[in-house]
């Protein structure tokens, strides 16, 4: 485990640059005091988690951009994701997601929430090892540097009418039993880069006394819980007409829904249901680029924050691996909807930029279940080096940093990054690409060609 020392001019801390007059000291793969260390660079900021990936999505990004014959919708791409994951195994898992997590270190993700569906083999035949798929991402985080937080998805029915899985669902099934034997199976293994959480899939895949039983389970009291909900108005109709009720408004009257939980997307919600989530001190786990990608809608930023809502961001599908692109597009949406500039700044003269960054920061850090997201003694050594030999930061000092770095072109500034205390990523290169880009290439070749 590396023990160094790091100075830079300027350090990210609780939400503002902080003189660089004291060092940064790493040991044992945590932040701790140091009097004097070597030079980082100008600008130094916490990694910042992704709380939400499919990681087998990836090998699938570009592959769904082609008109159907009909009006496409996220129902339609669900259809061509389906017949891709079919064709899956874990080895495949393991190279597509190895490569995921190498372009995640390298854009400045230094933590990702894996919502992990993927549980059998073909037509639901289970693995004699049941975690053998979540095994593989734990081995692609190990190799690409990232830590983890795994969260094994609990995906039962079709719909809320509690029809039966498809075919092409099967590989997702469990019971409530066989998911927690799958959870007791995987908690010992935690560590400092490894985390494990619990994915209910939405409302429509689990039913309420499922639900229940899970949460009630001696394994799930303590664990960061995350559900897929209100992504689609389709949904809202349907939990609408079977529920009585809007899907967060719902999960809120029958759940605890508390800081632990990440409710992912959360598009479609009321000024009321807004409010409430806010308050309730859950996470809004918004996936803008994805969002965009499949028509979701907007999630309703400005009365979220103004209500004290906490929320972080997630690559989902990958059809963008950035969290430049996620912040600058999540503000972007709010600019289009409502004809004005800055929405994410709250109060005069606040930055859009440092307001989007600490704010993801926080709500990450949260939905992850991990010591990370800053820079403070005794969090994880997680952190970003921007390159100050840019261009694009050329003139800019603390004030303008990350505006200009979220806000202007889209050359990389993420120079360096260090996760839990080793450098993954020096002068823009991760010392395994080339052999893991290899390795995905050739799965997605294979695949291509089944």
């Amino acid at each position: 485990m590396t023990h160094v020392a790091l100075t830079a001019d300027f350090f990210w801390q609780d939400g503002a640059w902080r003189a660089g007059d004291r060092a940064l000291g790493v040991s044992a793969g945590r932040f701790a005091a140091a009097a004097h260390g070597e030079r980082a660079g100008r600008f130094v900021l916490p990694g910042m988690p992704n709380l939400h990936s499919h990681a087998f999505q990836r090998a699938m990004a570009g592959l769904a951009e082609r008109r159907g014959p009909g009006e496409d919708s996220f129902w339609t791409w669900r259809e061509t994701m389906y017949a891709f994951a079919e064709a899956i195994d874990p080895d495949d898992l393991k190279a597509i997601a190895t490569q995921l997590y190498v372009e995640m270190v390298k854009a400045g993700y230094t933590q990702v929430c894996e919502f992990h569906y993927l549980h059998h083999g073909p037509r639901g035949v289970p693995y004699a090892d049941p975690a053998t798929m979540s095994l593989a991402l734990m081995e692609a985080a190990k190799e690409a540097g990232i830590g983890l937080t795994l969260l094994p998805v609990l995906y039962m029915t079709g719909g809320f009418d509690g029809r039966p899985l498809t075919e092409r669902q099967q590989r997702f099934r469990h019971d409530v039993g066989a998911f927690v034997r799958l959870l007791e199976r995987l908690a010992p293994l935690q560590n400092d880069m490894f985390t494990l959480g619990i994915a209910l899939h939405s409302l429509r895949a689990v039913p309420e006394d499922a639900m229940r039983a899970l949460l009630a389970t001696g394994i799930a009291r303590d664990l960061p819980v995350h559900i897929h909900v209100a992504e689609q108005i389709g949904e809202v109709q349907d939990c609408l007409a079977a529920r009585g009720a809007r899907p967060v408004e719902w999960l809120l009257d029958h759940a605890d829904v508390d800081a632990r939980w990440t409710l992912v997307h959360a598009t479609h919600m009321t000024p009321h249901e807004t409010d409430r989530l806010a308050k309730s001190g859950a996470v809004a786990g918004i996936c803008p680029t994805t969002e965009a990608n499949l028509g979701d809608g907007l999630f309703p930023l400005a009365a979220f924050i103004d209500a004290g809502g906490t929320f972080g961001i997630g690559s989902d599908s990958h059809i963008s691996v950035s969290p430049v692109e996620e912040l600058r597009w999540l503000e972007y949406g709010q600019r289009l909807l409502t004809r004005h500039r800055n929405v994410a700044a709250r109060v005069p003269e606040g930055s859009v930029g440092t307001a989007l960054w600490q704010r993801a920061l926080d709500g990450g850090a949260r939905a992850s279940g991990a010591a990370v997201g800053s820079l403070f003694e005794g969090s994880r050594a997680d952190l970003l080096v921007l390159d100050d030999r840019s261009p694009l930061l050329a003139a800019r000092d603390e004030a303008d940093v990350i505006d200009s770095f979220l806000f202007a072109g889209n050359t990389p500034l993420v120079r360096d990054v260090m996760v839990g205390g080793e450098w993954r990523v020096r002068d823009f290169a991760h010392a395994a690409e080339a052999s893991v880009a290899s390795a995905y290439r050739g799965v997605v070749e294979k695949l291509a060609a089944a």
